[in-house]
């Protein structure tokens, strides 16, 4: 019964035990020494005891009600750890606790980080964000833009008003489908082509360059396979390969030594479960982790070099809470971390500022809907964005930037207070008899326990 779940989540996605757990760690996870304003232990700060002590609670409430097998966390105030706590089991079968070792699949948060690196390559000159992307994917020359479909279900196509640029692609203004949802004809073309398990970049573009365009460049939001047609032009650009682009210009000078587009296997047994939902069974089951399983839906999920496709900018990376903190810290730090800097100010600063047509809004957030009431968020350059606090309903700062994973993994960074959270979960799926939504709770937790 789990590997039907399985399967349904493999065409979702791609098309897109009940224990006893372990106690929270009260020690703050093992940054590197390089990175000095991180404490030993967790220095408190600005945030009441009470505050701090309901949001662990509310974090370990989610794997004592079985919303999850683990989770880890962590809060940061002015480069420092207000909390840190990873609580529940990393494997069901071995009973691993989750720790700061353990691996994630971190699916769209990939998406910001190739998004850093594109503005380092914009930094060089390479490329101007308005740019068409034809300039460079000349496969992208002949683009149409569907109009709707015959009753046979054929295209009716329109010309381009003006072709699709680069900003266009950062901010998924462009109009590319990406077949995690829709009826309409591009979106069934993603799934039918099968455009997310390219084999490689290469394939991808060509397979992208087949589909009509949703709507005219420009004109609206639609999340899109947008990022990983960026990653192809971090590839084209640069004159590496995407992965190597990456390592020597991101990975690298942050100390990101987990993160990347698989698990080694020395590293396997690091790697988080992921959970799914079985309504036969009525709770979360692991999928299956090893590439010997007779069902081969579940190769996607398992990130080891043999199973995955192409190097996928927009959900293709796993990391662990403590690479990813780097990343948060020194976006936070305006583009520098211990005394290296990433990307300029000025380039840090154009990714959170709103990209959208005025009135336009975003309708996802990575890995779920936006918020039921106040006025949609905004988006930058593969950042989502709260450019109006009190018209959105949002108690984080203005300017806070953000995003999240498919497997519920989330974060979000609010220059304002000097802060940021990050969020790690692994599960498909969810309860129908037990609302879940970690990061609107953790959100309100913060900011609750936020004394100034």
């Amino acid at each position: 019964m789990a590997l039907r779940t399985v399967n349904w989540l493999v065409a979702a996605l791609l098309a897109a035990a009940c224990t006893q757990a372990p106690a929270a760690t009260d020690a703050a996870p093992g940054f590197n020494a390089s990175w000095p304003d991180f404490a030993e232990a967790p220095a408190a700060g600005d945030f009441s005891e009470d505050g701090l002590a309901a949001l662990e609670g509310a974090m370990q409430g989610f794997v004592d009600e079985g919303q999850v097998l683990g989770i880890e966390w962590v809060l940061v105030k002015d480069g420092e750890v207000a909390q840190y706590g990873a609580y529940g089991l990393q494997d069901a079968e071995t009973q691993t606790p989750v720790s700061s070792e353990t691996i994630y699949r971190i699916y769209s948060m990939s998406k910001p980080v190739t998004g850093v690196a594109l503005m380092q390559l914009h930094e060089k000159g390479l490329f101007d964000l308005d740019d068409p992307l034809s300039k460079y994917i000349p496969e992208f020359a002949g683009l149409k833009v569907l109009a709707g479909e015959n009753e046979d279900g054929t295209p009716i196509l329109e010309d381009l008003e003006r072709e699709p640029t680069i900003r266009d692609a950062m901010a998924h203004t462009a109009g590319f489908a990406y077949g995690l949802g829709g009826t309409d004809y591009s979106n069934r073309q993603f799934r039918e082509k099968e455009i997310l398990r390219s084999p490689d970049l290469e394939t991808l573009i060509d397979r992208v360059a087949e589909v009509p365009l949703l709507f005219q460049p420009g004109k609206r939001w639609s999340y899109s396979v947008a990022v990983d047609i960026q990653g192809y032009l971090v590839q084209t650009l640069s004159g590496m390969p995407f992965d190597d682009y990456l390592k020597a210009n991101v990975f690298g000078p942050l100390n990101m030594d987990d993160t990347g587009f698989f698990v080694p296997e020395a590293d396997a047994g690091r790697f988080a479960d992921l959970m799914v939902w079985a309504p036969e069974a009525g709770r979360f089951v692991p999928i299956p982790s090893d590439a010997s399983s007779e069902d081969q839906s579940v190769l996607p999920f398992l990130f080891r070099e043999d199973t995955i496709a192409f190097k996928a900018g927009g959900h293709g990376l796993v990391s662990t809470l403590d690479d990813y903190a780097r990343f948060c810290q020194m976006l936070l730090n305006e583009g520098e971390l211990s005394g290296t800097r990433i990307l300029s100010e000025a380039s840090v600063e154009l990714m959170k500022t709103d990209q959208l047509p005025e009135g336009e809004g975003i309708g996802f957030d990575g890995s779920r809907g936006s918020p039921d009431d106040g006025e949609p968020h905004k988006f930058g350059l593969d950042f989502g964005l709260i450019t109006d606090p009190v018209a959105m309903k949002s108690p984080a700062g203005q300017g806070t930037f953000y995003w999240g994973g498919a497997a519920g993994t989330w974060f979000w960074i609010d220059p304002e207070n000097d802060l940021f959270f990050i969020g790690m979960i692994q599960r498909f799926g969810s309860n129908p008899d037990a609302p879940f939504d970690p990061r609107e709770t953790s959100v309100e937790l913060v900011y609750d326990a936020l004394q100034n």
